[in-house]
């Protein structure tokens, strides 16, 4: 849907992410404005831990966001080989937190956190980013647009979400660091599945694992 390279400012003189609406999709309405409200979005919310958004436009039709670049990579990344030590997850914890108080302060939800939205800068901080799915929480409710029903990552989603209830608030963004908390400390997601749909059918009625099942070290 979107690729993100990175660039130099020459004014700046800073290394920057620039992300790109895919040429074959530049044209949908639908996303071109998911991209603009993503920049007005992120530009209203003052947080260390938000990755900034330094500017928006379009190249012949091509809409495109300017962000900082997070030189440390993502959790994602982090997240491949082994879980998370219990301090460093807390860590995280207690930086996206606050970033997503603020958010929520400011009537918006993320819809879409995840572990590839948590970004590391040089100083190895994370940081909150892709509000491309976010939404303000008053009067908000999830529509089923996408070819399978589901807007957003089924496996981080809460079950208010997956039954797209109106007015949906911050506890959904919540339920989903939750979520990234157990595979920060797991090394591995709750529920598991070859597709989104029994994933999110999982997160509607499945108990959550007993953790200490798969990670015994855990106090």
């Amino acid at each position: 849907m979107a690729i993100v390279y990175l660039a130099f400012d020459p004014y700046m003189e800073r290394p920057v992410a620039i992300k790109v609406l895919s040429q074959d999709r530049s044209y949908d309405d639908n996303l071109r404005s998911r991209f603009k409200r993503e920049s007005r979005m992120v530009a209203s919310l003052n947080h260390p831990a938000i990755v900034p958004v330094y500017d928006f436009g379009e190249n012949k039709g091509q809409p495109y966001l300017v962000m900082r670049f997070m030189e440390g990579g993502s959790l994602r990344e982090r997240l491949r080989d082994a879980p998370l030590t219990l301090a460093d997850a807390a860590t995280v914890l207690s930086q996206i937190a606050p970033a997503l108080d603020t958010t929520h302060a400011h009537n918006i939800i993320h819809r879409d956190l995840k572990p590839s939205n948590i970004l590391f800068d040089e100083q190895n901080k994370a940081h909150l980013a892709d509000f491309g799915l976010a939404k303000f929480a008053e009067g908000t409710y999830t529509t089923l647009t996408r070819s399978d029903g589901m807007v957003g990552t089924p496996a981080y989603m809460s079950p208010e979400q997956i039954r797209a209830l109106a007015h949906l608030d911050g506890r959904t963004d919540i339920y989903a660091l939750g979520v990234i908390l157990f595979e920060m400390l797991a090394g591995r997601l709750p529920f598991t599945a070859d597709s989104r749909l029994p994933i999110a059918l999982m997160h509607l009625s499945d108990p959550v694992p007993t953790i200490h099942t798969i990670n015994p070290s855990l106090p």
